[in-house]
């Protein structure tokens, strides 16, 4: 066993920007390359010292399968590299960080490039069995009278596919789709629409005051043919008030629902690198790293209350390292909506929900809003599902830097009934 602590070295991203805007025309396997090969640029780490890639990705592209190795190799790391694809949905991001970290430990590597990378653009639309059925029969079609009996037996319902990022977005044990288990937390917890608005105007104006902050962690992605190239993140909303946000109607619940596309996190596309290393490796190399993983921790909790993860998480969290919510200088926390993080909130600092659901006497504490997203969340940045984890390590890690603070908490609901929570700590 190697106890070694696994250290961030830096990191990289792309913009996040929204599903069909400027970055719809790269799949999940550019995006990647894009963040890696500024990575390598940024450190001018030697490729072949790399052990092994570790990407998270939920929609993986059908044309790029191990889309890790898809990444690496295009990015130019030597094709002796092994690399692997990990999905924990929304933790994916995190989920390469933790592997690496198990890895280390293992003593089998000693660094490794990890991340995420998700085109939701590109999640493609499905057919129905029964017409890839007949499309199959057409394609066995050898004479022009098989292949008319075979256009004969299409029907309009053929040409009617589902859309695969909806399905993607529903949980096939409980039947809810997220929006929908958000509403179900707001109905339970007594959100109202204006808190809810009022969480996502904060995060706008957060995100839109740290543009300059996220202009060191974000790399161009350049749109060839044409000599332009996408800098920044295009979700945070100039001029957005509670005005604006009051006027949108409910998305999944249209009579009483209170979730709007103003208050849900953003669909969208981007990818992030991370170099990451054991921590004597890392001196040997000479790189002086952003931070330390001190902790990290899964935990499963109801799927049709899949927002709540993060409490679950948190709390097996601190039982492995004994570290509290006040030992945080700041919390990073996926904002699936704004109605998930407030519920996470409010149970976060529920006794009786600690002795019902955590088996403990005392309440995790309070997530104080000063210390929350203070550069914003993924409701004004957008929620590319396998690479926010990885984004909001990175955030947090040079926020710490800007507040020469020590220790972050980084947390994200997962869809399926999950949470994850990694403990960082500045070098």
């Amino acid at each position: 066993m190697n106890t070694d602590r696994l250290v961030i070295v830096d990191g990289v991203r792309t913009p996040f920007c929204k599903a069909g805007t400027e970055l719809a025309a790269f799949g999940a396997d550019e995006l990647g390359r894009i963040a890696v090969n500024s990575l390598l640029t940024r450190t001018g780490l030697d490729p072949a010292l790399v052990d092994e890639v570790i990407f998270g990705c939920v929609a993986q592209p059908v044309d790029a399968a191990n889309v890790a190795r898809v990444i690496a190799l295009r990015a130019g790391i030597p094709e002796s590299v092994p690399a692997i694809t990990v999905q924990r949905n929304c933790a994916s991001g995190c989920e390469a960080v933790a592997l690496a970290h198990e890895k280390l430990s293992a003593g089998r590597g000693s660094v490794f490039i990890v991340g995420g990378a998700e085109s939701m653009s590109n999640i493609p639309l499905l057919f129905p069995s029964s017409a890839a059925g007949k499309f199959s029969r057409l394609g066995r079609a050898r004479s022009f009278g098989q292949r008319m009996r075979a256009f004969a037996g299409f029907r309009p319902s053929d040409f009617q596919p589902r859309v695969g990022l909806l399905l993607g977005l529903t949980d096939p044990v409980c039947g809810l789709n997220m929006g929908e288990t958000a509403e179900l937390l707001a109905r339970e917890h007594g959100l109202s629409r204006a808190e809810q608005d009022a969480f996502a105007l904060k995060s706008h104006q957060r995100a839109l005051a740290a543009r300059e902050k996220f202009a060191e962690e974000i790399c161009p992605a350049f749109l060839a043919p044409k000599p332009a190239a996408v800098t920044k993140d295009n979700g945070p909303r100039d001029g957005q008030s509670l005005e604006a946000l009051a006027k949108l109607k409910p998305v999944f619940e249209r009579r009483t629902g209170t979730i709007t596309a103003g208050n849900a996190s953003q669909v969208s596309d981007g990818a992030v690198a991370l170099l990451v290393m054991g921590e004597r490796r890392a001196a040997q190399l000479g790189f002086t790293p952003l931070g330390a993983l001190t902790a990290h921790a899964c935990a499963g909790c109801d799927p049709s209350r899949m927002g709540l993860g993060p409490v679950f998480a948190m709390a097996r969290a601190e039982a492995q390292c004994g570290l509290r919510l006040e030992d945080a200088d700041i919390i990073e926390m996926n904002e699936a909506f704004a109605a998930q993080s407030l519920a996470v909130m409010k149970c976060a600092q529920s006794g009786s929900f600690a002795r019902k659901y955590l088996g403990r006497e005392r309440p995790l504490g309070e997530i104080p809003s000063e210390k929350l997203n203070v550069n914003g969340g993924a409701i004004a940045l957008g929620h590319p599902v396998g690479a926010t984890g990885a984004r909001i390590i990175l955030t947090s890690l040079k926020e710490l830097h800007r507040r020469k603070a020590r220790r972050a908490l980084v947390t994200l609901c997962v869809g399926g009934g999950q949470g994850a929570a990694l403990w960082l700590e500045r070098n």
